[in-house]
């Protein structure tokens, strides 16, 4: 254990009762985060504490819930405590509150004392987490800065090794990927998945006036919503489990790209080769601001548009050169066009051109951000890109797909929703899902069809904005949460094939 880990007090453990569902009605639903303020006083979240390394979220070693509590119970979740045969509890153990063992009716089977227990114990945690969230958030990760990156990736390889993830680096051109296992009650099971990323759209140097900081139970800085506290949540939810002598129902894997906000140029092939045999797939990205989860996103591509000219003298010589950037311009104005069709969205994000004001550009480029509704819309509108061409003698035009993810589609009836409706109902909580605009790495995974949610990440607003934040208030549920989605068995997600 690190000699930074934070390791929560112990508190009592609910005995086990049977599980009796809450209704939804009980719990409002996570109302809307206030605004935060344009420029809120600089109160550092703890004053003079170095910026790494960052502490961890250590759990307490692996025990039964006869531990905690100091009396005999009977062993909660979907198992029984690690023991050193690792047998798992048979199936039989998890009937659903209606009696059907495969868990369609939901997944608030009755399992003794897991919803109280989860949620003491996340209670506990929060603080940690907290503070987990906070360090990770000081520790500046901005796309492309491999060396930080690198650092960070550390720190998480620490964290979750604390948790019991036997962890891998994959070197990537703009900094590691990590991809993070973690052994199942039943081994035989197919894997859960889960995706995420450590990189953030924030430059270096932007802690200097915008340091973390928690002012009315909102805790911002640059990055902490996207996604250092889905991080932090994770880790959380696995020291939770292994406070409680509980293992995840089935083995976990976790991938963490370097390069997520850049669209996963290199860290989309990690994600793709855990795709196969994956049960589910979970993103860690934010919520919507109201709670919910993410049950479809758009597609997306980053496409550069490289303009060639001829450089000559502006004022001698003009009509020699051609200018990369009036054909720059032009090509921008008939690629708007392209956003008035259906189901495509167009942003302009940069341009960058010529060298002096007495000199004909000779070179021009603009990086483009474009996000579609169906996979039809992208297909059209990249086949037009492809085929711009130079609309003045002596230019040329270049188009270059940076990175691409595909839309994922809404899934109607969507049985891991209502799954972790179940989870959340039992928790005593009351949580939904909805499409999302943005789009994330769980986009390759809900395109494919396979059963996937995303924006299990903190309950925040604000993510690539200065007022980015995370509700505090809201970590505790969402820790037990994840760790209920981990502990307790998937109902069948996919139909059966027809014989």
């Amino acid at each position: 254990m690190s000699p930074h880990a934070v390791r929560p007090p112990d508190v009592p453990v609910a005995p086990s009762v049977a599980l009796a569902v809450v209704s939804p009605s009980v719990v409002p639903a996570v109302s809307p985060a206030p605004a935060a303020p344009a420029a809120p006083p600089a109160l550092p979240l703890a004053p003079g504490a170095p910026t790494a390394p960052a502490r961890s979220i250590a759990a307490a070693p692996a025990r039964s819930a006869a531990a905690v509590t100091g009396a005999p119970v009977t062993p909660v979740g979907p198992s029984a405590p690690v023991r050193s045969s690792g047998a798992a509890a048979p199936a039989s153990s998890f009937q659903t509150a209606t009696g059907e063992a495969d868990g369609r009716a939901g997944a608030t089977a009755a399992l003794p004392g897991l919803p109280r227990a989860l949620s003491s114990r996340a209670r506990t945690l929060a603080g940690a987490v907290r503070r987990r969230c906070a360090d990770l958030a000081r520790m500046e990760s901005p796309s492309g800065d491999a060396p930080r990156l690198d650092a960070l990736a550390e720190e998480l390889v620490a964290g979750f090794e604390a948790t019991g993830a036997v962890a891998r680096r994959e070197p990537g051109p703009a900094g590691d990927h990590l991809v993070l296992e973690w052994a199942g009650e039943d081994d035989s099971l197919s894997h859960l998945l889960v995706v995420g990323h450590h990189d953030t759209v924030w430059p270096v140097g932007t802690l200097a006036d915008w340091p973390v900081t928690e002012q009315d139970g909102l805790l911002s800085g640059p990055g902490v919503l996207d996604m250092k506290a889905g991080l932090a949540l994770l880790e959380g939810a696995f020291a939770l489990l292994a406070d409680l002598g509980q293992r995840p129902h089935r083995p976990v894997r976790l991938v963490v790209v370097a390069d997520e906000e850049v669209g996963s140029p290199d860290g989309r092939r990690l994600v793709e080769r855990q795709l196969p045999g994956a049960a589910a797939v979970l993103g860690l990205e934010p919520p919507h601001p109201d709670g919910r989860l993410k049950t479809a996103r758009r597609g997306s591509s980053r496409v550069r548009l490289t303009v060639t000219g001829r450089e000559a003298h502006a004022g001698l010589n003009a009509a020699e050169g051609t200018s990369a950037v009036d054909e720059l311009v032009d090509q921008l104005v008939a690629v708007r066009g392209l956003a008035c069709q259906p189901g495509t969205e167009l942003n302009t994000g940069r341009i960058s051109g010529g060298t002096r004001a007495n000199v004909v550009a000779g070179r021009a480029e603009a990086e483009l951000g474009l996000r579609f509704a169906t996979p039809e819309a992208q297909r059209r509108t990249l086949d037009q890109l492809a085929q711009l061409t130079a609309l003045r003698p002596g230019a040329r035009v270049r188009t270059e797909v940076l990175s691409s993810r595909p839309a994922w589609p809404e899934r109607l009836g969507n049985p891991l929703l209502r799954h972790v409706r179940s989870l959340a109902a039992a928790l005593g909580q009351q949580l939904d899902g909805a499409p999302a605009g943005g789009a994330g790495d769980t986009n390759l995974a809900g395109a494919r069809g396979l059963p996937t949610l995303d924006g299990l990440g903190a309950v925040g607003a604000g993510p690539h904005a200065r007022h980015e934040h995370i509700r505090v208030d809201q970590l505790a549920p969402r820790i037990a949460l994840l760790a209920a989605m981990l502990a307790v068995p998937l109902p069948r997600l996919r139909e059966r094939p027809k014989p």
